[in-house]
């Protein structure tokens, strides 16, 4: 049977009781290790900077003293390329999650979310998907619905990266599609390179938003 990677998580949160719920749950989930935790942005930049290589995904409070978590993105990202963040915050603002997502964020979370929620959350971006709160994904949507440029070049995208784009947008992740499809999931992940290559995107929030702003999924 095949062992499940580890995910080696970083919380970046200055609620010291919310702080600790989570890494209790996280202590007690199988393949999730919970690395780091950090109070300010710039502990955790600081942290990161003298160990790039052990964190896999970092969970982001925006509302932190100091620098704030849409300020510090960068900065982690820089130091931890290869690691995924998904937001965790009591913001519901529209501004806030389009910053975030064009910064490369993979989830965005409210603090609301049940705990089965965010686990399943980290599990699904760890794995390639993507992650957004219901709330948040419908303000998503209804942004570009209502905000369409001119149609694209749907030929761009071949038919069968359409009918991926479609399973993503649905929040399927990579294994589930690879079974949908009857694919491999090496040829689904290069499927999903391909249309963020096209699309000049980096994530899959990111990609389901071109796709509607230019009538690619409707």
């Amino acid at each position: 049977m095949k062992r499940e990677a580890l995910i080696r998580i970083m919380l970046v949160e200055d609620n010291q009781e919310y702080r600790s719920v989570l890494e209790r749950v996280i202590k007690h989930t199988p393949n999730m290790e919970l690395v780091s935790m950090a109070g300010t942005a710039e502990r955790g930049i600081s942290y990161l900077a003298a160990n790039p290589k052990t964190i896999n995904l970092i969970l982001l409070d925006l509302q932190l003293p100091g620098a704030s978590g849409l300020d510090a993105m960068a900065s982690l990202l820089q130091h931890a390329p290869d690691a995924k963040i998904i937001v965790l915050t009591q913001s519901n603002r529209e501004d806030d999650l389009f910053s975030a997502i064009s910064q490369g964020a993979a989830g965005y979370l409210l603090k609301s979310s049940s705990v089965e929620d965010i686990l399943n959350g980290i599990q699904a971006v760890a794995e390639g998907g993507s992650i957004l709160h219901p709330e948040m994904a419908k303000y998503l949507l209804n942004h570009f619905k209502h905000k369409k440029g001119a149609p694209a070049d749907t030929e761009t995208l071949s038919e069968r990266e359409i009918e991926v784009l479609n399973l993503i947008a649905d929040g399927l992740v990579k294994k589930e599609i690879a079974a949908k499809l009857n694919l491999s999931f090496f040829t689904v992940a290069a499927h999903i390179r391909n249309i963020y290559e096209k699309l000049g995107v980096a994530n899959a929030p990111q990609a389901i938003g071109v796709a509607y702003k230019n009538n690619i999924l409707k």
